[in-house]
């Protein structure tokens, strides 16, 4: 039996941004019409440990069964490491063989923002140009670089701690767009018509009085339910996207908090998946300000590593061996 290995160099070639964005698309439909299964992800967090494991396993009847199994050590970013380190199983759903192993570093790197930029096309305003990155680690990076791929930016400014004027300056000449520092998180937010955070932060980053009318908000790095990047009123006052509300309502930070002050609950919280599929409007008028709480799927997973494992499969990329 062989096993075809696709390396970080396979999976980036084969996963482009704006090829992305179709199967993150069908993948939120598919959970959204009851045709995928993936149970809230088993995390391994022992005390005192530098780091967790999650397990993140999930089925369609179109693409069999996948299971992510990754790392996450905050502390990588300072030792120039993405904090996602992991591998990414496919099995056939007729027969249960294994038939490919990838990079799940990469496979996160690239189907996040490819999400988020299925949201933002679907929830933010058509002439929304001006982007606000609270981070810029390896998941601000990428999504710079995929939502300019996918849509017309004006400028992009950079909200980091330890924001490297080196990295924007090497993005800005990469996507010939002004790509700069800057100078306050809320001068940063006030000029921006689009938000993505992007960050490992506990606390709040981000603030209601800082945005605009017709703002939309993409709350990318808040996936446990001990850290939050977006204060209780911006989750109170904005109308509130997920992925899942099973896991947003479990695992989103920005949620949890904001849910145990009683400034909101399930009911306030809509599927991106019935926006997509026309159940649901999305944008309401030109003043609403929208959030998509993003905390990442085993669903998009799958999707996004059925998609390059197809694309393996017609180009010969990667390296069968046997086991």
């Amino acid at each position: 039996m062989t096993l075809l290995v696709l390396s970080g160099a396979d999976v980036r070639a084969l996963f482009p941004p704006k090829e992305g964005l179709a199967p993150m698309r069908e993948a939120l439909m598919a959970l959204s019409r009851g045709e995928a299964h993936q149970p809230l992800r088993p995390v391994v967090a022992p005390e005192g440990a530098a780091g967790l494991l999650a397990m993140m396993p999930a089925y369609t009847g179109a693409a069999g069964y996948g299971v992510k199994i990754v790392c996450l050590f905050e502390g990588n970013t300072a030792l120039g490491l993405d904090a996602h380190q992991g591998a990414m199983l496919l099995f056939s759903g007729e027969t249960g063989e294994a038939l490919a192993l990838l990079n799940a570093s990469v496979l996160t790197e690239l189907r996040t923002p490819a999400v988020t930029a299925v949201a933002t096309e679907a929830l933010a305003r058509p002439d929304a140009a001006d982007l606000t990155v609270f981070g810029i680690g390896v998941q601000g990076a990428a999504h710079i670089r995929t939502l300019a791929a996918v849509r017309p930016l004006r400028s992009v400014r950079v909200v980091a701690r330890s924001a490297s004027r080196a990295l924007c300056a090497s993005l800005s000449a990469e996507l010939d767009l002004p790509v700069t520092v800057a100078s306050s998180a809320e001068d940063a937010v006030r000029a921006a018509d689009i938000v993505v955070t992007a960050t490992n932060a506990v606390s709040p980053l981000l603030r209601y009085d800082w945005l605009r009318p017709g703002t939309h908000v993409n709350a990318v790095g808040s996936c446990v339910p001990h850290t939050r990047e977006l204060d209780t009123a911006t989750m109170a006052s904005a109308r509130v996207f997920v992925d899942s509300l099973e896991s947003a309502t479990h695992e989103a930070g920005d949620y949890v908090f904001a849910a145990e002050e009683g400034a909101i609950t399930p009911q306030d919280l809509t599927p991106l998946g019935d926006v997509l599929l026309g159940r649901t409007p999305g944008r309401r008028y030109e003043d609403e300000i929208t959030v998509f709480e993003s905390v990442g799927l085993a669903i998009q997973d799958l999707a996004a590593a059925r998609y390059v494992h197809a694309r393996a499969e017609e180009t010969g990329a990667g390296t069968r061996v046997e086991y």
